[in-house]
């Protein structure tokens, strides 16, 4: 996660009053967590492209850091795009604090995006995995990173991170009383937030730090 002075560009999701009224319904532990967070709601910001860079600027480094490494490598193209970044130099990038194999997989995220080989048009149009299929083709994004891009950017509504260490912590906090959960006993929980699993995961986080989370 890095927080920005990015604006958001997409308002709150269409389905989300929806969204809380069933959950609501459904779920003792939502019930208790949504009224709490009064008008927030998941939003996202950026291009799809960005959204992307971003995650691996900010993988295995703390928030701060990936900041500081980010603000310093928008400065080098004249906007951040698939075809400036390709232009860009190793050594350049390298100054601005990314390590060898991130500025790896930035050119080859760009490639990607340059070259026609993600169907950016489709997605819209496209499943949760197709999607997430042809990101993970991509050298430095897993599972994770495709499923945060599938909340963040495209706000899929039914998205069950279970890679999310904080989605795992947040389940156990909220449904065990702070024990140990296995992936089939969050899988479980989740059964009553279908098809909303999205926007219980962002309750869930924000049990754990209120501050909302964006990408």
């Amino acid at each position: 996660m890095i927080v920005g002075q990015d604006k958001v560009t997409i308002a709150t999701p269409e389905y989300w009053a929806e969204a809380c009224k069933h959950l609501v319904k459904k779920d003792r532990v939502m019930k208790r967590l949504i009224p709490q967070f009064g008008e927030a709601s998941l939003q996202s910001r950026g291009d799809a492209f960005v959204t992307l860079a971003r995650s691996i600027v900010g993988q295995q480094v703390s928030v701060k850091a990936a900041q500081t490494v980010w603000d310093r490598f928008v400065k080098l193209p004249r906007k951040i795009t698939p075809a400036n970044v390709l232009k860009l130099k190793v050594d350049d990038m390298r100054a601005a604090g990314l390590s060898a194999r991130k500025v790896e997989y930035i050119v080859d995220l760009a490639l990607h995006f340059d070259n026609g080989a993600l169907h950016v048009k489709k997605w819209s149009e496209m499943t949760d995995d197709a999607i997430i299929e042809e990101l993970v083709a991509i050298r430095g994004i897993g599972r994770w990173t495709a499923e945060m891009f599938l909340i963040f950017h495209l706000m899929r509504p039914n998205v069950l991170p279970l890679d999310d260490v904080g989605l795992i912590n947040g389940i156990s906090h909220n449904y065990f009383s702070g024990e140990a959960v296995s992936r089939s006993e969050a899988r479980e929980v989740a059964a009553a937030w279908v098809p909303y699993c999205s926007v219980a995961t962002w309750y869930i986080w924000r049990s754990l730090d209120p501050l909302p989370v964006e990408y």
